[in-house]
């Protein structure tokens, strides 16, 4: 997140795009009923109001409207890291020469990484007024730059 905020919220803290982008999920595993209510309430306990938005609007069955960039933003790549990074440990080359068509064409098998919600992701990249191919660019550039520490297949290992 904190790589793709001077892209699509130049004039944000990309502080708070990372912050985002590690707390999102961060009361899931412990509460998955109450996600994501007990990390939203903790940061607005904190007065990280804007952060804490974001993170209850990052799925849009919630019905939270998107009104920050910061809210679009972590909509449109929450679903489409984890895909990348699924897609990443089936391919020989990790993410080592992944081109954004692959990534969009191995959307549309449904049958792969079933629970990524690819709705989630148009969404977001349309909220962000970004193309699919642009966008899907971006994180993989995100996580190409951090691709040995993620320990992504393709990694100098």
């Amino acid at each position: 997140m904190r790589y793709v905020a001077p892209t699509y919220g130049p004039d944000d803290d990309p502080d708070d795009w990372a912050l985002a982008g590690l707390l999102h999920d961060a009361d899931y595993e412990r509460w998955p009923e109450m996600h994501p209510n007990q990390i939203v309430a903790w940061l607005n306990e904190r007065g990280e109001h804007h952060v804490a938005h974001a993170i209850s609007a990052h799925h849009t069955k919630w019905s939270v409207p998107h009104v920050s960039e910061l809210d679009k933003g972590l909509l449109a790549c929450d679903e489409l890291t984890g895909f990348i990074v699924a897609y990443c440990r089936l391919r020989p080359g990790g993410i080592i020469g992944l081109k954004p068509k692959s990534v969009v064409k191995k959307l549309k098998d449904r049958s792969f990484a079933a629970s990524v919600d690819r709705d989630e992701i148009s969404t977001g990249a349309t909220l962000l007024q970004v193309e699919a191919a642009e966008h899907t660019q971006l994180v993989l550039d995100a996580l190409s730059e951090h691709r040995e520490e993620l320990e992504l297949p393709g990694a100098a290992q």
